[in-house]
């Protein structure tokens, strides 16, 4: 298993010279300038594999670009509309373009609207940690009486709107302002400008769209995409749902695993594949993670490893992220699974026998809360998970694990 770590970019403030620290072996980074649609050339592509490969001083880091996250599909992709072709063309050349500077491994969502969404970005646990945390409650009434989304009371039961309504009625205005921010930091590109009706035009985009279409749209995409990373050398590796459910009334294609097993039996390309995020699957109790190693393992290219606690058993419930070996998901299982995988294709002389992981977000601890990185991505916090996780790698490869 490969050592990544996420990384933003210049702007990031943990740093490059953090990340070498911290004891990993390679970056998982993207333009993060470059709007969805747009190609992403070989000169900004070189440009970045510069910035990783260097420290602050000039030394070189040791660290090199090993997985794109995120190459952006845009929302003309997602929904068909009529500038989806030349979407899809810019999305290939930025492949070419990628693969000629030696990266192979790609990570993309197909995810409408959101690309993750909390309710609190700050909260605090037990230990005085913080972390993030989706309220199902927070955001019942942030969906009614907040953004007030025709139709919204349909997705909700009368006690959670009865409870959503007292929420809402606790709130003021600076309440409701943070609750809005927090689930709009989301939206891409959208954190710092957003307006609620800039969000009611976007839903409005999948008006009607249900499940069926866009997973028929995903299928479309990967047709055309997938061959050409197969004769490329890449891997694309679509990230699940997070969470792993529907919200404002969007369709949710990628949350199970079923909804895997129809998306790679449609497009058979091996190149077409998973990141297997245990944090965004594991907010579902319905999902075996160990299991969908076992059985989806040969498309699996790319694993993000976090926890979370569930507070409940509902498939659609509250749930904050835990440490990385504390929440409610086996992680020691999910890595006997994966070092079982990595096994097998080894025995099948495969090249990509060995597959990265990054200790996926963390809990803000001692200086994190100070430095105020990206949410969900301490410094600290990351390391510390990354420790554990590279302690239960060691503890079964010292024990023979995953046999």
């Amino acid at each position: 298993m490969r050592q990544t770590w996420r990384w933003f970019g210049p702007k990031d403030l943990v740093s490059i010279d953090d990340v070498r620290e911290a004891g990993a072996e390679g970056v998982v980074t993207a333009l993060h300038h470059l709007p969805p649609g747009q190609v992403w050339s070989r000169d900004e592509i070189a440009r970045r594999k510069d910035e990783v490969a260097r420290r602050r001083d000039g030394r070189a880091s040791g660290l090199t670009w090993d997985v794109v996250e995120s190459l952006p599909v845009s929302e003309a992709v997602k929904t068909a509309a009529p500038d989806r072709a030349a979407h899809i063309a810019a999305w290939t050349d930025s492949l070419r373009n990628l693969a000629a500077e030696g990266i192979e491994v790609v990570c993309y969502n197909f995810m409408p609207v959101l690309d993750w969404t909390r309710t609190d970005l700050a909260y605090e646990v037990a230990s005085g940690a913080t972390c993030m945390r989706f309220d199902l409650i927070d955001f019942a009434a942030f969906d009614l009486f907040v953004l007030e989304r025709p139709g919204a009371g349909d997705d909700y039961d009368a006690g959670l709107r009865a409870a959503a309504k007292a929420r809402a009625d606790a709130m003021d205005a600076e309440a409701r302002e943070a609750i809005a921010r927090n689930i709009v930091f989301g939206l891409p590109g959208a954190a710092d400008n957003f307006t609620l009706p800039d969000v009611r035009a976007r839903l409005n985009d999948y008006a009607a769209i249900g499940a069926d279409e866009l997973r028929a749209n995903l299928i479309d995409f990967l047709s055309q995409v997938a061959p050409v990373a197969e004769e490329l050398g890449l891997r694309l590796c679509c990230h699940p749902d997070d969470p792993p459910f529907p919200l404002l009334g969007l369709p949710r294609i990628m949350s199970t695993e079923s909804d895997y097993a129809r998306v790679m039996q449609a497009v058979p390309e091996r190149a077409s594949g998973i990141t297997l995020c245990t944090g965004s699957l594991g907010a579902r109790p319905d999902n075996d993670l160990p299991g969908m190693i076992d059985r989806l393992g040969d498309r699996v290219h790319f694993l993000h490893l976090r926890n979370v606690t569930r507070e409940s058993d509902a498939i659609r419930g509250s749930f904050y992220e835990a440490e990385h070996l504390g929440g409610d998901t086996d992680m020691v299982a999910v890595i006997a699974a994966t070092l079982r995988e990595e096994r097998r294709r080894r025995d099948a002389g495969r090249p990509d026998a060995s597959i990265p992981f990054r200790p996926d977000h963390g809990q803000d601890i001692l200086d994190d809360k100070t430095r105020k990185a990206q949410p969900g991505y301490p410094a600290i916090g990351r390391l510390k998970g990354l420790a554990e996780l590279r302690g239960v790698i060691a503890g079964l490869g010292h024990a023979g694990g995953g046999q």
